[in-house]
């Protein structure tokens, strides 16, 4: 029989460590601490420190910075993890220097510095600048939607929230009521009176969370020329619900410009809404400040650095004002696709897009199956009826939209009802609706028309064609590898600083494989 060494795992050792030899070069901590000690100014983070005269002696913020970022980097997230892997992880022992900070405090850290956290990005995007990791060529701006510390079924408009809290209030009613009738009955009625008990008192705490939210809340509005109300959210009312690939979301837009040359991001905003075509110009407008105030370029914007964003950034709004400042932009409308020969038979060989994306929702017949008429504005379903115009609306200058319903009698007896409707019962009914559609088109030649003619040439396809292997690749390291799927804080000012950290990981790892660190 073989002989082996023999090994017993229950015994303790003592082992003498050098925590600078245990940080390699060419890695990730390595590089991190390199950043931290040598060419990051953190007095933004000192200002709320007043432990100077007395009190007990702070973490330095040096060393939560550390152990924060390498978390993130192995998709660590929870303060309680963080802690317990300075306790018995060598990496993070040797980074914090064998210091231990309570969750709480990890935590806090992460909250309570956004501005901080800004200044930060900033630094460790000039020292990407210098070490040459900079193209300034070309930018790629897309947003991520991610979850956010919030439930969906506490959102809603204020008219539905204030009917949602008269709901709760007649269920506590009649607990109280039931409650009521049980008293002085038998014992073998106790087991049901505490279950009454409890269920009121969890919808009490549910009533008031809502009541008090009514008594200061105003109703939330929407982006656009004529804004409409969306839904609140009781637990933070900054965020919104998001309708993605996966399902309906309530949480934030995390928006990301990324350099095309080493894939850095030079700009990290998140903002609480859904739509993105409203962000473009807040984004640029911090990419063009952001360059001023690091000293890398003086009026980027005005530069020939190429500006390219996929269809959710464009309207007619944003290309006026890209016009208007003579930004190097490529920004596609969603038809775009249509209008290129080389994808004439995509929908024959793959299938229509986004048919059966969402779940839960039906697909049905698209409005691009409909025949629209500008001119008489006129719109004939695919089973050759007429539909009658139920309003139009401008989109900006030099756009209307149309929108069209089916008639009743039409819809009520057609072959494609089924393919044509999520609700064709509705039909059926004196209250219901037929079909409804709308396509918006441009009116005059405008800058909507310039962009199109930009997109649309050889030019513009070879630029555009750079976005997707530009900033994709970002979002999946920073959601896959790292694991950002739902962020843990709230408020918009908090989630940014946030986003700011994962984005601060992403560039960071570009300075340790392709920069130098000594």
């Amino acid at each position: 029989m073989p002989n082996f060494k023999k090994y017993n795992y229950s015994q303790s050792t003592m082992v003498v460590i050098n925590f600078e030899e245990q940080l390699q070069p060419n890695t990730f901590e390595f590089t991190l601490h390199q950043l931290i000690d040598n060419h990051i100014d953190l007095s933004a983070f000192y200002d709320k420190y007043n432990n100077d005269t007395g009190g007990r002696s702070a973490y330095d913020p040096a060393i939560l910075l550390k152990i924060i970022l390498f978390a993130y980097s192995k998709g660590i997230t929870s303060s309680r993890e963080i802690q317990w892997q300075c306790e018995h992880n060598i990496i993070f022992k040797a980074l914090s220097c064998d210091s231990v900070p309570h969750f709480t405090s990890i935590a806090n850290f992460v909250s309570s510095y956004p501005d901080a956290i800004e200044s930060v990005f900033e630094q460790v995007l000039l020292v990407c600048e210098q070490q040459g990791l900079l193209g300034n060529e070309l930018l790629a701006i897309d947003g991520c939607k991610i979850s956010s510390n919030a439930a969906k079924e506490h959102s809603g408009t204020l008219s539905e929230l204030e009917q949602k809290r008269d709901k709760l209030s007649k269920k506590i009613r009649y607990c109280l009521k039931e409650h009521k009738k049980l008293d002085g009955r038998k014992p073998n009625d106790r087991e049901r009176k505490k279950q009454l008990e409890k269920a009121s008192k969890t919808l009490e705490k549910e009533f008031n969370r809502i009541n008090d939210f009514l008594k200061t809340a105003t109703p939330r509005m929407g982006q656009g020329q004529k804004p409409k109300e969306v839904k609140s959210n009781i637990t933070d009312n900054e965020s919104a619900k998001m309708t993605t690939s996966k399902g309906t979301i309530q949480g934030y837009n995390g928006v990301a410009t990324v350099d095309k040359k080493h894939q850095i991001i030079v700009d990290a905003q998140a903002f609480g809404e859904g739509q993105e075509h409203h962000t473009l110009k807040p984004v640029l407008d911090s990419v063009q400040k952001r360059y001023q105030k690091t000293g890398i370029h003086p009026d980027i914007l005005k530069s020939k650095l190429i500006v390219t964003a996929d269809t959710g950034f464009s309207n007619g709004t944003n290309n006026e004002y890209l016009k208007e400042q003579g930004i190097n932009a490529y920004i596609p409308d969603n038809q775009f696709r249509s209008r290129d020969k080389f994808f004439g038979k995509q929908k024959q060989k793959y299938g229509k897009r986004h048919r059966d994306t969402v779940k839960g929702i039906k697909p049905v017949i698209p409005a691009s199956e409909f025949d629209f008429n500008l001119k008489k504005k006129t719109c004939i379903c695919p089973a050759g009826n007429e539909m009658w115009l139920k309003h139009e609306c401008s989109q900006g200058p030099g756009r209307i939209q149309l929108h069209f319903e089916g008639k009743l009698t039409d819809c009520r007896h057609c072959q494609f009802k089924d393919e044509c409707m999520r609700n064709p019962s509705s039909a059926d009914t004196r209250e219901g609706h037929g079909r409804q559609v709308s396509k918006t088109f441009s009116i005059h030649t405008n800058a909507t028309d310039w962009m199109k003619r930009r997109v649309d040439s050889k030019q513009g396809k070879a630029i555009y064609g750079h976005r997707m292997s530009v900033v994709e690749p970002v979002f999946a390291n920073i959601g896959s590898q790292k694991k950002l799927n739902r962020f843990s804080l709230r408020g918009k000012k908090k989630v940014q600083g946030q986003w700011q950290l994962y984005c601060l990981v992403h560039n960071i790892e570009k300075i340790a494989n392709y920069g130098t660190m000594s």
